[in-house]
């Protein structure tokens, strides 16, 4: 268990697994027009997947259809976390713009309505919210807060963990450095895997999350916080047992720091047991921060957590967002959290969930599946064998795929974990389509 601020770059990067490798030969005439187009305009800070990049026409539900004129089962974006162009948050969002839109220096009811129907559903001492536009800027406002705060710097994280792209977010994302490493106030723990950490994860995780702090304090730095994606997606995913994480954040607070739950991947019902995926956990953070899912893909994010702690950082720096809590944003965030109620997209996440899991774990015994983990509607799948873990079998299958005309991605340190997170109204037989795709794409390798 490497508690080291000192560590290797993730084997591979994940977004190269099933990247657009540039070469352009073949390409349909549009595609290609396109592609030289895109090069142009973005340069070397352009990412397009697969080896004929999609060109996309409209999405509906859990449906991307492409200029190719195939319809693709979306198992990939989380982002459009009630269905693509929903009917209520397209409405919502048409009417609140077509009124008026500005900053948040004004009184509007729209903003406030949704300000206390989203702290409702927090324990009773996170009742503050601050709304940003992006994860990366509520998880760079949680980082401030936590070292005004604790007084300490220092944070310790998960060794693939990725938490946004400000300057500050991407020194708490090891999975962002292609060379190099963290800066010396920045610990990375192994994640929760049980192959780490055995039969006592909980105490494991626990024990190595309190070394680091112990190894960062020895030289000489203050510890501020403990932040952790709930369900630590881009670590491979690990959500089980329930309650694993407790003793961890206690030993972050007896060390003086605070616990920062970056809810941006598991948040708004994607486990299938509530909205937050720290609930399963039976803690209560000091921080939660949510960013993508918030506005079903309008750039709406926020920060929740308790007054005194936004007192002590407000009393020291002014914070103000622009575009943050306009009413637009809070209409599409409002939206969401509507639509996730009326169409019970919570119990379908449990349901459609824990159907898709059990296929998937029968189809392990088969295959060269070798774990499957998650809860609710994120999920992920590992390859491994004998020789260890097997991205190239994620990355065929990620490909293979898109051929089946459905759309996945990757996760974990060695890239070999399939990890899926679909619109949230996704059906049982989407499910089925999926495992019936990779099992012929397994078995008949």
């Amino acid at each position: 268990m490497t508690m080291s601020h000192e560590i290797d770059p993730p084997a591979l990067e994940i977004l190269a697994l099933n990247a657009f490798s540039g070469a352009g030969e073949g390409l349909p005439p549009d595609i290609a027009a396109l592609v030289a187009r895109r090069r142009r305009s973005f340069g070397a800070g352009s990412v397009l997947f697969y080896d004929v990049p999609l060109k996309i026409e409209r999405a509906e539900g859990a449906v991307i259809h492409a200029s190719d004129g195939r319809a693709y089962l979306d198992f990939y974006n989380n982002v459009p976390s009630v269905g693509h162009c929903h009917p209520k948050v397209v409405a919502a969002v048409r009417e609140q713009v077509g009124r008026f839109n500005t900053h948040s220096r004004y009184l509007c009811d729209i903003t406030q309505d949704y300000a206390e129907k989203l702290l409702a559903t927090f324990p009773a001492p996170l009742s503050n919210l601050v709304m940003t536009c992006t994860g990366s800027e509520s998880n760079d406002l949680a980082l401030r807060i936590a070292r005004s705060a604790s007084g300490g710097i220092g944070f310790v994280v998960t060794r693939t963990a990725y938490h946004g792209n400000t300057a500050a977010v991407t020194e708490v994302s090891p999975s962002s450095y292609k060379r190099g490493a963290p800066p010396a106030h920045v610990r990375v723990v192994d994640p929760p895997d049980p192959a780490i950490y055995g039969n006592n994860l909980a105490q494991g995780f626990a024990d190595a999350v309190a070394g680091a702090i112990a190894q960062m304090q020895a030289d000489g730095i203050a510890f501020a916080g403990l932040l952790v994606d709930t369900i630590f997606s881009s670590d491979g995913v690990f959500a089980d047992p329930p309650g694993f994480l407790a003793p961890a954040v206690e030993a972050a607070r007896r060390a003086g720091g605070l616990f920062i739950a970056d809810e941006v991947q598991p948040g708004f019902g994607r486990t299938g047991a509530g909205l937050w995926g720290f609930s399963r956990h039976g803690v209560v953070p000091d921080i939660v921060t949510m960013g993508k899912p918030m506005g079903n893909g309008y750039p709406v994010a926020g920060l929740v957590t308790r007054p005194e702690l936004l007192d002590g950082f407000c009393a020291a720096f002014g914070y103000f967002n622009t575009f943050a809590a306009s009413p637009v944003a809070a209409a599409a965030a409002r939206a969401v959290l509507e639509a996730i109620e009326e169409d019970g997209l919570i119990a379908n996440a449990a349901r459609v969930g824990g159907h898709l899991k059990a296929r998937l774990t029968h189809l392990a015994g088969r295959t060269p599946i070798s774990a499957v983990r998650g809860a609710g509607l994120y999920l992920g799948v590992a390859f491994a064998d004998e020789t260890g873990p097997r991205a190239d079998i994620a990355s065929a299958l990620i490909n293979g795929l898109r051929e089946e005309g459905i759309l996945i991605g990757a996760a974990g340190q060695y890239g070999n974990v399939l990890k899926i997170r679909p619109p949230l109204c996704v059906t049982a037989e989407h499910a089925d389509r999926l495992v019936d795709a990779m099992e012929r794409l397994l078995v008949g390798r």
